[in-house]
């Protein structure tokens, strides 16, 4: 093989942010902690000093899976050093209203071990899937599953975890099946935009009835029944209505994509459809 071989071939480039976008909105940006090929520590060293929040993305309960406390607290260091904060994404994997009781017992105790993990980052919330794995939506069959996880929480509560810590996520059921839950615990609402679209739920009308409990709100893109895709991939129409309602909102937005491309595109297309439809308002005012 002729010739020397540069380290630039050997060695592919770090892609980083062109800008940052801190303090440009309204509300708080964020994205995943997934958007390089790495742990949590050089995911939120890259992404820092580009945005206002990480979501740390906690997906499996697994021994071994979670971060370790010397991540947490280097983690912590890093929130200082580049004026971030972190939202976490609890497990997936665990079920509140499984019929199992010791399938609910473990879901219990991995909130709690994640709460006590994560609580030297004082997170903005915490996320909660409460997943329906059963086949049928029978009446009586949801009726069950919302009483086992009832019984679940009141175990967590009694713990002393606060139920205004976590955000309960729209998933793919009616969230008229969580709303009584959430209401009765106080819990508040990860509004899923990517995830209401797929379900073809009215999202400005799920915003409207829910804003003033929504603490944070989770944005893809979707196509063709696909979501977590670059938000570019959004139908215009859908971009428009997802600006408008973010005009009216102060809290957390996360970019909920999973790797450095659609991180790229998505910003891209969030600031162009931001600003063009501030330009309609001034213009539509101006006239």
């Amino acid at each position: 093989m002729g010739g020397d071989i540069s380290l630039s071939e050997w060695i592919p480039m770090i892609q980083v942010l062109p800008k940052s976008y801190k303090g440009i909105y309204p509300f708080k940006l964020g994205t995943t902690s997934f958007i390089y090929q790495d742990s949590y520590v050089p995911n939120v060293k890259m992404l820092g000093p580009y945005i206002d929040e990480v979501e740390l993305l906690l997906f499996e309960s697994k021994t071994g899976s979670l971060p370790k406390k010397k991540e947490i607290d280097e983690l912590s260091l890093l929130s200082k050093e580049f004026d971030l904060t972190y939202n976490i994404h609890l497990p997936t994997d665990i079920s509140f209203g499984h019929k199992d009781p010791s399938m609910r017992q473990h879901a219990v105790e991995t909130i709690l071990h994640v709460f006590d993990l994560t609580s030297p980052l004082s997170p903005s919330t915490c996320t909660l899937h409460l997943s329906y794995d059963e086949v049928s939506r029978e009446k009586e069959n949801v009726k069950k599953w919302q009483e086992l996880t009832c019984e679940t929480i009141k175990q967590l509560i009694n713990f002393g975890v606060k139920a205004e810590e976590i955000s309960i996520e729209t998933l793919d059921y009616p969230f008229k099946w969580v709303e009584e839950i959430i209401l009765d615990f106080k819990f508040t609402v990860c509004m899923d935009i990517g995830h209401l679209i797929v379900c073809g739920a009215g999202i400005k009308a799920f915003f409207d009835s829910y804003c003033d409990n929504i603490s944070i709100i989770h944005l893809h893109g979707v196509e063709n029944g696909r979501d977590h895709l670059s938000l570019d991939r959004l139908p215009k129409e859908r971009a428009g209505e997802i600006i408008e309602i973010l005009k009216k909102y102060s809290k957390v937005v996360s970019i909920e994509v999973f790797s450095y491309d659609d991180l790229m595109t998505s910003l891209k297309f969030f600031e162009k459809c931001w600003n063009k439809f501030d330009g309609l308002v001034k213009s539509n005012a101006d006239g």
